[in-house]
């Protein structure tokens, strides 16, 4: 008899017809519903990001060439925040 092998877990929910039956509710966020908030968060980011509590991570491809790739990077998950492809000499 073959070995029987066990994919790993998908995240979220793995018995919907059980959350079905106990009426669960899910609701999302989104960020438009909370544009009245913009003006604060801009005074308090830029202040976070002033003093380093706030830090951003990026993933940086140079160079035209590396376009394509960073481009398939983004759909495949190989980046870290933003993708960037840096161009020109200022490097």
């Amino acid at each position: 008899m073959p070995a029987v092998r066990c994919r790993a877990a998908a995240p979220g929910f793995d018995n919907l017809f059980r959350a079905a039956a106990r009426e669960v509710t899910l609701r999302g966020m989104l960020v438009s519903s909370h544009f009245d908030l913009f003006p604060e968060w801009i005074g308090t980011a830029a202040a976070r990001l002033a003093d380093g509590t706030l830090r951003t991570e990026e993933t940086v491809t140079d160079g035209i060439e590396g376009a394509a790739e960073a481009f398939l990077g983004v759909l495949s998950g190989a980046n870290t925040g933003k993708m960037l492809v840096r161009l020109g000499a200022d490097r």
